[in-house]
């Protein structure tokens, strides 16, 4: 099929490149979106104390760096020792839930927090998961 160029899309392209504006490239803008600084940690081995000052650590941290998203590997508790503490559930992990409980009690950790949710399956699944941190102002 031929179209036929109408005089006014001439006068169109002519005062296009007639410019000296650069262009804009739409599609580096989409890659700078989705490429971002991300921070990983394994907690295994880290009794609830010495995760919780990391963790600590690791949030304050990467949030003056800019750093987007943390992935925190806690385990699944499946080897952990819980059955010898009567007071712990044999069935969860320590780590597990009281680290991310931990960050939601802390106003200045929250504060850098914009959401936490559970990491993908290739990630962990639920033996791990996402923080996602607000921008530094």
């Amino acid at each position: 099929m031929i179209k036929k160029i109408t005089d006014k899309d001439k006068e169109d392209w002519i005062n296009f490149i007639s410019k000296d504006e650069p262009l804009i490239d739409k599609d580096i803008n989409q890659i700078k979106k989705k490429i971002f600084k991300s921070v990983s940690f394994d907690l295994h081995g880290y009794s609830l104390e010495e995760a919780n000052d990391k963790i600590r650590d690791i949030i304050i941290n990467s949030y003056n760096k800019n750093v987007k998203k943390l992935k925190i590997i806690t385990g699944k508790g499946l080897h952990s020792k819980n059955e010898n503490n009567p007071y712990v559930s044999k069935d969860l992990g320590i780590l597990r839930y009281s680290v991310p409980n931990f960050i939601e009690n802390q106003k200045e950790l929250i504060s850098k927090i914009e959401n936490i949710e559970e990491a993908s399956v290739e990630d962990g699944g639920s033996g791990a998961f996402y923080i996602f941190l607000k921008k530094k102002l």
